[in-house]
């Protein structure tokens, strides 16, 4: 990797917020954007109303990315122009023209060690389809698509990484304020993604835990 590709700082989304005042522990702690879910199957699945209150407690410069998983055009159409996220977060298993056909910026997620996903040859092929993607963000598989708290073989990554042409790199699955820092050194990513990891449980954050991940983000 040369040093041109690297960041002059890893920057931070804290996802799977539900509350506003974890949206304001988020913001006080230094995060670059929030992350709200609109997968029915998730523990921290919104509301069309409650995101629109949320969306509302955001301040001007922090992003708001909006995540979906194998949703009807429709639904993303609604919250594209209901919520007015800064990002789409397509977490499931969409096509490249799915995720191009709204003309809005977004983020292309890949389930790191599920079927098809298994080895680097595979995780580098099905990257390089999304190059429309502002970024590629990597999480563990698992069935209930992300927020699993677990970590994946980093060693899948290996042809992303070495690629001559690539998109920013968000790095999420398993991380915490004990862990985020070998990732960051070893990765040099763009952004790291947490949900499971500043939780007391489920869609509540803890304002501790999000301030130390951030404080050990900032300090590798």
């Amino acid at each position: 990797m040369n040093n041109e590709s690297i960041p002059a700082r890893t920057r931070v989304k804290i996802c799977g917020l539900t509350r506003a005042e974890d949206i304001d522990s988020a913001v006080q702690a230094g995060a670059d954007a929030i992350g709200m879910v609109f997968y029915p199957g998730s523990r921290r699945a919104v509301t069309m109303a409650q995101a629109r209150r949320l969306r509302a407690a955001v301040p001007p410069f922090v992003s708001v990315v909006t995540l979906f998983v194998n949703a009807a055009p429709q639904m993303v159409n609604e919250i594209i122009d209901q919520v007015h996220p800064d990002l789409l977060q397509f977490h499931g298993d969409e096509t490249v023209e799915f995720c191009d056909q709204f003309n809005h910026p977004y983020l292309r997620a890949f389930r790191v060690g599920g079927p098809g996903m298994d080895s680097a040859e595979c995780v580098g092929n099905a990257c390089r389809g999304y190059m429309n993607a502002r970024a590629w963000l990597f999480d563990s598989y698992s069935a209930g698509y992300g927020g699993s708290g677990k970590g994946f073989d980093t060693g899948l990554l290996d042809a992303v990484v070495g690629a001559g042409e690539r998109r920013p790199l968000v790095l999420a699955g398993g991380l915490s304020a004990e862990t985020v820092a070998e990732r960051i050194r070893r990765f040099r990513p763009y952004a790291v993604d947490v949900s499971s990891g500043v939780e007391i449980e489920p869609g509540i954050k803890s304002a501790e835990k999000i301030q130390a991940f951030i404080k050990a983000v900032q300090n590798a």
